[in-house]
């Protein structure tokens, strides 16, 4: 029963938290990056072509549990986490910024995905999948619903969106909590297994490279290196799991290396989070 559960409610803590982000946010603030093209073209050569290089670069030099390695692959080609504005406000990011790169690569994905998918396949002759269809509904789910649902509230009854906005962020982190720690409690002896063999540095070496990227084709504005850096660094954990899941037969692996490389990513981007912290703030 509590495996059914689970599941259950860390996905509507996800959509409510990325509904509540939805309810501060303006129809024009997720169209932002339409009017930078610039902007736009850089971020998509630092999250679609920087970060699944750096992949295909550590898969051919280090010899990779061939879990981590689709994990890694699903990790490079994924879009935006849904739960990634959070920290990028706490760190002095742009909201405009911030959502419309979230909305847009969330499209983008759709197309992205699975073309990257077959060039990994012929490049590596592993097994991953991904359709179109299959990409569409979990953005649709997880992203553009929630947070569109969340854009048209405010626009529809603003006052109303402010008050609710964190009652229902609240609630949902309490509920994501609640989810989370039993999954890590249980996935965690599996998620140890996997260290060894280069993989802390491997994941580790994607998000520096995450960071770097981002913060270099950030340009010249403080708040937006921000965003792309944590963005280029930090993917969507539901879309590598769906890509990766068909290229092995044990998908338990699977998700301690993806809460392997969540648990390194926190914490790596620790002190990059503080500095830009200052920097923007000051």
């Amino acid at each position: 029963m509590c495996e059914i559960l689970i599941p259950i409610v860390l996905r509507a803590s996800i959509t409510l938290m990325v509904f509540a982000l939805g309810l501060r946010v303006s129809i024009s603030e997720t169209t932002h990056l339409l009017r930078k093209p610039a902007l736009l073209a850089r971020s998509i050569l630092s999250l679609n072509i920087v970060m699944p290089l750096c992949a295909m670069a550590l898969v051919a030099i280090m010899n990779l549990d061939r879990t981590v390695t689709v994990a890694l692959i699903g990790l490079s080609i994924s879009p935006v986490p849904p739960l990634l504005p959070i920290k990028q406000l706490k760190a002095g990011g742009g909201s405009s910024f911030i959502f419309s790169l979230l909305a847009i690569e969330a499209v983008l994905a759709i197309l992205f995905v699975p073309i990257s998918v077959e060039i990994f396949n012929l490049a590596f002759s592993s097994n991953a999948q991904a359709s179109p269809a299959a990409i569409a509904s979990v953005v649709l789910l997880t992203i553009l619903a929630p947070m569109g649902a969340g854009v048209l509230g405010r626009h529809a009854a603003p006052v109303f969106a402010g008050r609710i906005g964190k009652p229902v962020s609240i609630f949902a982190a309490v509920l994501l909590a609640g989810s989370l720690i039993p999954i890590l409690i249980v996935a965690m002896p599996t998620v140890i297994s996997l260290i060894g063999n280069g993989t802390l540095a491997a994941i580790t070496a994607f998000t520096v490279t995450g960071l770097a990227a981002g913060h270099i084709f950030g340009g010249p504005k403080p708040e937006n290196r921000t965003v792309l850096a944590l963005s280029s660094a930090s993917r969507h954990p539901g879309i590598a799991m769906s890509i990766a899941s068909a290229g092995l037969s044990d998908e338990r692996l699977l998700l301690a290396a993806l809460l392997l490389y969540l648990i390194v990513n926190a914490l790596v981007s620790v002190p990059y989070v503080v500095w830009r912290r200052r920097t923007n703030f000051q």
